[in-house]
């Protein structure tokens, strides 16, 4: 964008430069100078007016893709966070089975020993 302000900005100068110049050297009448400069003006403004809208087509353009990529590149993201979530819940719920089979065999020998019924023990 910085070379494209300075591509304008030579434009605008090397306008004004040959205009001047055109002044100093013109053989012409001052009605004819007139009209002369009217049309490099003039050719100077349409000139700049393409490059302003070729340069805001670029960059509507660049902003699109962008905009673009950065949603694929979300989606891509949530998706796999989603993948890693559901993953981690699966393994979660596989530890927390493990936990409640331990606590289901902790309890039974808990109540065996508090009734005396346990399996150490023979009963006659």
């Amino acid at each position: 964008m910085a070379s494209t302000g300075n591509t304008l900005l030579a434009l605008i100068t090397g306008a004004a430069i040959g205009a001047g110049v055109g002044l100093l050297y013109a053989p012409d009448s001052g009605e004819k100078t007139r009209k002369k400069l009217k049309k490099d003006a003039q050719k100077a403004q349409d000139n700049l007016n393409k490059r302003y809208n070729e340069t805001s087509s670029n960059l509507s353009e660049k902003a699109k893709k962008a905009r673009v990529d950065f949603e694929e590149r979300l989606e891509e993201t949530l998706s796999s966070a989603s993948h890693k979530a559901d993953d981690i819940l699966a393994a979660m719920e596989t530890k927390l089975e493990e936990l409640r089979k331990q606590n289901a065999k902790l309890q039974k020998g808990k109540s065996r020993k508090s009734t005396g019924n346990s399996p150490d023990k023979a009963v006659v």
